[in-house]
């Protein structure tokens, strides 16, 4: 036979459980706006190709103007756009420019998307 202290010791638990739930912090609207600038970033086809040449090696705007296939003009723009979200960084030498990857955060990013993509019952619309 159930007492009634053991459904109000139920429901006071259900009632701690849907408290906790609402514990959840959301990022401020600073992290908000940084990881929204950062999935903007890969959300272009030349920047993700530049990133992706740069997971391998340091480039300079020529190598990846010459690879991509298109201007060095176009290329300076879009990393302009990666080196202000922090993604790359550009390393002086002489006149020279390479570009490279800021961290190796960012390699994780392509491995876990590489991954994501080649997953068996992973299906898109295009």
């Amino acid at each position: 036979m159930r007492l009634a202290s053991d459904n109000i010791a139920k429901t006071s638990k259900k009632v701690n459980l849907m408290a906790k739930s609402t514990d959840i912090q959301l990022p401020t609207t600073i992290e908000l706006e940084k990881s929204v600038q950062l999935f903007k970033s890969f959300g272009d086809q030349t920047r993700y190709k530049i990133l992706f040449l740069l997971t391998e090696r340091s480039l300079s705007v020529n190598e990846i103007a010459e690879t991509i296939g298109i201007s060095q003009s176009a290329i300076s723009h879009q990393l302009k756009l990666l080196r202000q979200t922090g993604l790359v960084r550009g390393i002086r030498s002489g006149q020279k420019v390479n570009y490279q990857l800021s961290d190796r955060h960012i390699v994780t990013i392509f491995e876990q998307v590489r991954e994501h993509v080649s997953e068996k019952n992973t299906n898109y619309n295009n």
